[in-house]
């Protein structure tokens, strides 16, 4: 067996869009710089994933300097949308709204209309697009697994969500056993990981608490939960039956179905295609 290292990093600067591959990611104390800062939701302010819209697998965002996006998406120009400012009639002084993510209520700054309005068009429903100014002093992770004060982006529940490729080959072998054989093998991009590991014995990450990622140490918070967005063919937005119906088979864990592990930043630090990946306990 190789020894462990990071394969690949992804980043999503808004939440349930495409992800795009990174050389490098600099760890913040609430996830990647620049992830999940983002994110759609309702006139109500829930949040908007691809759970209810999965066309949002074929719609990207690119990251600009400063924080800011470009969007692109089929059938729709591109849309450089900035990060909202104290100056912008859109945010006067980056006055937020009230905005859901799951069971959490959070503040969040609006982006300019001309964004809310480019994704009410191409999703056909009235959306709205938001920012997260400040995720050290907004949204607090489950008191379950986190210590006093960390806290996380727009992200579903944790800063990062970390994968394997041994893992992900030995769900391809069982699906390859089941009733939908047809639809594997499937790719890591259903799974949305942040970072994927190689060179470590499938489902080895069951017992990791603590890893090392090039300078950044972890804390292993619980094993990933699933939900139908992997079954969403990130290439064509079209939903099938697995992983799900094999992970319910080998993988299920309490209520749960699994795949990947939940990552709390200890140390922060630079995390780049190809470093050392360590476990710690």
């Amino acid at each position: 067996m190789t020894t462990p290292r990071v394969a690949t990093l992804h980043l999503y600067p808004v939440k349930a869009l495409a992800g795009t591959a990174r050389e490098e990611l600099m760890v913040e104390p609430w996830g990647p710089a620049a992830d999940r800062r983002w994110l759609l939701t309702t006139p109500a302010g829930e949040q908007v994933t691809q759970r209810e819209q999965p066309r949002l697998a074929l719609a990207s965002a690119e990251p600009l300097p400063g924080g800011g996006i470009r969007l692109a998406a089929p059938g729709r120009g591109p849309l450089e949308v900035a990060v909202p400012s104290a100056e912008s009639p859109e945010s006067p002084g980056l006055d937020t709204v009230p905005v859901r993510v799951w069971r959490s209520k959070v503040e969040a700054v609006p982006a300019a209309a001309e964004a809310s309005a480019w994704f009410s068009g191409y999703l056909g429903t009235e959306t709205r697009l938001v920012h997260l100014d400040a995720p050290e002093r907004r949204r607090q992770i489950d008191p379950e697994y986190a210590r006093a004060h960390e806290t996380v982006s727009f992200a579903d529940g944790f800063p990062l969500l970390l994968t394997t490729i041994s893992s992900l080959n030995a769900l391809n072998s069982l699906i390859a056993q089941g009733d939908h054989a047809d639809e594997g093998p499937l790719p890591m991009n259903r799974f949305r990981p942040g970072v994927v590991i190689e060179g470590t014995a499938p489902w080895a990450e069951d017992a990791w608490h603590r890893v090392r990622i090039g300078e950044a140490v972890f804390r292993v918070a619980k094993p990933c939960g699933r939900c139908v967005v992997t079954t969403t063919d990130q290439r064509t937005a079209e939903r099938g039956k697995e992983p799900l119906r094999t992970l319910a088979r080998h993988r299920r864990f309490g209520d749960q179905l699994v795949f990947g592990q939940n990552l709390i930043p200890e140390r922060t630090g630079r995390m780049r295609s190809g470093d050392s990946f360590e476990v710690l306990g």
